[in-house]
């Protein structure tokens, strides 16, 4: 029963741990050709709902955000039809899609 206990104490030591206070500032690309998202060109996908959202294809890595208004509320302009990706959002990187 002891060792369980250990095993048990050991754990949540370990996942407590694994919190830190390390902040990581996700508004840099941190990959192969290390950009601001700020610089890159966004394009927008439209969820099964009609609502839109930012999206970046940097080639390896990808970023997506919903579309919020003013309010806070998200935006559902149509700009394509739902499960649609469009826009320049591949224009990122030098690394192309595979696919």
């Amino acid at each position: 029963m002891k060792i369980v206990r250990g095993i048990v104490l050991l754990s949540a030591v370990a996942a407590i741990s694994a919190c830190s206070d390390n902040k990581v500032d996700k508004t840099v690309d941190r990959g192969f050709d290390s950009d601001h998202l700020s610089s890159m060109t966004a394009g927008i996908w439209v969820d099964p709902n009609g609502c839109d959202h930012w999206i970046i294809d940097d080639g390896l890595e990808g970023y997506l955000s919903q579309r919020l208004d003013k309010y806070g509320k998200p935006v559902c302009s149509g700009a394509a039809p739902p499960g649609v990706a469009t826009g320049p959002f591949k224009e990122n990187s030098a690394f192309k899609d595979q696919i």
